[in-house]
This record gives C-alpha cells, sequence and structure tokens, in this order.
C-alpha cells in the first residue's frame, strides 16, 4: 500500500542504520532527502539505487501537495534527512501533516536521533525533559530564555559550533554560572566528547579549546 515513510539515518556512525530501513530504502519509489549530495554517499555505501528528490526547508512549501497527491495515486516514498530521525529541526513536519489530513497513511521507523543519547549519557535528570531545539538567533532569543530560567525540567538544545560560546553565555546569564550543563559533539563519530559541569566550567572549557562538529546541550532543570 502506497505510503510515506520516515526514516532515520545515522548521525555519524554508518553501522547506525538499522536492517528494516535500508529495507525500507530500497523498496520504496522514490526518496525524498534534504540534500542529494549528501544522502547519496550513504546510498552509494549500501548500494542503494532508489531515484532522489530534493525535499528540504526552502522547497517543501512547494512540493507537499503534489508528493502527496503522488502518494495518493499509488507511489510510495521515504523520507530522510542529513542525518537523523525527519523533522527534528529538520524539514518534515509540514509534509506529514498534510499526508495526515489527507488520508495517506504515515509510518516512522525507529532510529537514530542526537538529543537520545546526549541526555542519557549527560548524567542529568531524564525522567522528565523539554526539547528546545535552536534557539531563535536574535528576534525572541531574550523572551525564550528568561521563559526558560524557570523550567524545572532538563533542556535539551541543539547548537552550531561557532554558536555555542554565545549561547553558554545566555545559559550563565539567564540560568546562573552553576548551573549544570552537558556539552556533547561528534556524537557517534571518531572523535565524540561529552564535557559536563557548571555553565562556567564548560564556558572555559570551549573558550580555551573551541568545539567542532554538530553539538547537543543538556541543561539541567531549575532546583
Amino acid at each position: 500500500m502506497s505510503k510515506l515513510y520516515l526514516v532515520p539515518t545515522p548521525i555519524g556512525n554508518l553501522e547506525d542504520i538499522t536492517f528494516r530501513a535500508l529495507t525500507v530504502l530500497k523498496e520504496v519509489d522514490y526518496i525524498l532527502a534534504e540534500d542529494t549530495r549528501t544522502s547519496g554517499k550513504l546510498l552509494k555505501h549500501f548500494d542503494i539505487s532508489t531515484p532522489m528528490q530534493s525535499h528540504h526547508m526552502h522547497n517543501e512549501h512547494k512540493t507537499v501537495e503534489n508528493i502527496v497527491k503522488r502518494i495518493q495515486a499509488g507511489e510510495t516514498f521515504a523520507l530522510i534527512s542529513d542525518a537523523g530521525t525527519p523533522a527534528i529541526s529538520d524539514p518534515g513536519f509540514l509534509l506529514t501533516r498534510a499526508c495526515i489530513q489527507n488520508g495517506v497513511e504515515v509510518e516512522c521507523l525507529p532510529g537514530a536521533t542526537a538529543f537520545v543519547p546526549a541526555l542519557v549519557n549527560s548524567g542529568l535528570p531524564n525522567d522528565k525533559f523539554v526539547f528546545e531545539g535552536f534557539l531563535p538567533v536574535k528576534k525572541g532569543r531574550q523572551t525564550r530564555l528568561k521563559l526558560l530560567a524557570e523550567e524545572s525540567r532538563t533542556m535539551i538544545f541543539y547548537e552550531s559550533p561557532h554558536k555555542l560560546l554565545k549561547t553558554l553565555t545566555n545559559f550563565a546569564e539567564y540560568f546562573g554560572e552553576e548551573r549544570q550543563v552537558s556539552v556533547s559533539r561528534e556524537l557517534t563519530k571518531m572523535f565524540e566528547e561529552t564535557k559536563r559541569g557548571s555553565v562556567k566550567e564548560v564556558l572555559s572549557y570551549y573558550t580555551e579549546k573551541p568545539a567542532k562538529g554538530e553539538i547537543v546541550i543538556i541543561v539541567d532543570g531549575k532546583k
């Protein structure tokens, strides 16, 4: 039966892809990829020749309606992002919602996502947590930080390496220098690293040793 599959892809180590994900990617009619060049390397590694189409944040508003119609007409699609689970700080939500609204079946496979290992490995409470993704770059950033300063649950953020120091500085200002944090970068890759401690300690560490790679920040909630 025609449907949309949401397929997680490795966030670094290619061995983290599941057998089921490989089967789906081989059997669907088309693969929707955030960046066909990046996904092309993954597909080539696993000898997958399924045709790809571009589906990213800049064109998804224009392509969603046509994809839904094609699935309704009998085609089957798999959506992948550059790394991790689609729609988690990546394209995927708009297409998933449109499919559901139009009676198209959607199936999400379990698999790699960056924040779960970062959270579990942080040593901070994980019975209750809130995923914040990327903070606003400018507009709304201060307002968001003021609200989160009162959050009692563990908080999860994504950040780019060149903005890490700014974000940690913001945390020191709004949450306090002694708030406990854990910064994980390059998860599942050769130079994977997790640095834990107070905001002050972690900020000092990355001031002296600039971070590289994709970053997940785990922040303890207000006590």
